[in-house]
């Protein structure tokens, strides 16, 4: 009983005093609520956008010049470097020239052989025609005459078209470039018996400018063709840029050229063609790139950067900023990309705040504490 009255009367106060040395111990105060996080948040304001558009397109030359023997021969020489540039009239290949030398060697004897009958038979009627006059000789060995000069005419005729076909095939013996362009590797070797039916010796292609064909579809192309009306008469730039495989920009822009004269019924697309000045030679054919070109101007155009656009299961979303700072997520409809921006074609107006940072922040409902995006942020 002693014990329970000393525990009760010294153990209370002792107490008392280890709580109120105890740091913490006691009441506690209230704690203060977290701040609104922070948001940077762009002030939508429309503007002029051009549009573009890219197709995928092919590389081709101007001209592609296929090479061929136009008689039958052995190859003798080749007289350019493969994949090396010529011009027009260069010497490419020669034929061994022998054989038609020999022809045109026969043919011009023969035109002489012939040259020399028909002059006889022209002096027989000259010298036959008085005669006939005094009825020193029939009628019928004048006329006789005359057929056989005509017939001799004939012949002679006959045998300058026989040197001048020898001449030909005696020049083809020589293959010439017939443009100015890049050779490419040759397809026949030294020694080679080539001719008319056989394979392509070479392609020589024009390369600059060169030509660049892409597919649009209908719909692209009724776009492309309203805008190309409308930059002719307002002198806007109706040039094309290409991108290489590399994703580099080729430096040169280029420019329409020409469009096939019907639609593809199967694929629904139309073949244009554009052409890039290419003084260099770095684009060869069979290279392919993106044709980009504006199609139109979209005007009032509401821009939002992309970083700005969440996609969920194929819907775009925003985190739009209201009068009270309260966040509502908002669905909206993008179009075309423009540089590092979307296009956006529903659901958003002029004046409306976007979060562009703090995304993952700015949840349904949310109050956030706005600040000004800039492009340097």
């Amino acid at each position: 009983m002693i014990c329970d009255y000393l525990a009760k009367k010294w153990c209370a106060p002792i107490f008392c005093i280890f709580l109120l040395v105890l740091p913490g111990a006691g009441c506690k105060k209230k704690a203060a609520p977290a701040p609104p996080p922070e948001v940077l948040v762009l002030s939508l304001t429309p503007t002029n956008v051009p549009v573009f558009e890219e197709w995928i397109g092919t590389l081709d030359g101007f001209v592609n010049a296929q090479i061929r023997a136009q008689v039958t021969g052995y190859l003798l020489t080749q007289n350019y470097a493969d994949g090396g540039r010529v011009k027009k009239g260069d010497l490419l290949f020669e034929i061994d020239p022998r054989p038609f030398q020999a022809t045109l060697d026969q043919a011009l004897a023969k035109l002489a052989q012939d040259q020399a009958q028909q002059a006889k038979t022209e002096l027989d009627v000259r010298r036959y025609t008085p005669l006939v006059r005094v009825q020193a000789l029939s009628q019928e060995t004048l006329d006789n005459a005359v057929q056989a000069n005509l017939a001799a005419l004939a012949q002679v005729k006959a045998d300058e078209a026989a040197v001048e076909n020898a001449r030909l095939n005696l020049g083809f013996t020589r293959i010439n470039s017939p443009i100015d362009g890049l050779a490419g590797i040759a397809q026949a070797q030294i020694g080679d018996l080539v001719g008319p039916s056989g394979t392509v010796l070479t392609t020589v292609s024009s390369l600059d400018p060169i030509k660049a064909f892409f597919q649009a579809s209908e719909q692209s192309y009724l776009t492309y063709w309203r805008h190309l009306v409308d930059a002719a008469d307002t002198n806007q730039d109706l040039s094309l840029q290409l991108i290489l495989s590399d994703r580099s920009v080729f430096p040169n822009k280029g420019r329409f050229y020409s469009a096939d004269r019907q639609v593809n019924p199967t694929t629904g697309t139309l073949q244009i063609v554009g052409i890039f000045p290419n003084p260099d030679y770095l684009l060869r054919p069979g290279q392919y790139g993106l044709v980009r070109a504006q199609t139109q101007i979209k005007t009032n155009a509401i821009l939002v950067p992309q970083r700005a656009v969440t996609e969920l299961q194929g819907a775009y979303q925003v985190a739009v900023v209201g009068v009270s700072n309260k966040v509502h997520i908002t669905n909206v409809s993008v179009g075309v990309q423009v540089g590092p921006d979307w296009l956006i074609e529903k659901g958003l107006k002029p004046g409306d705040r976007v979060v562009v940072e703090g995304t993952q922040k700015a949840k349904e409902g949310t109050v956030v504490n706005p600040k000004p995006f800039t492009a340097g942020n």
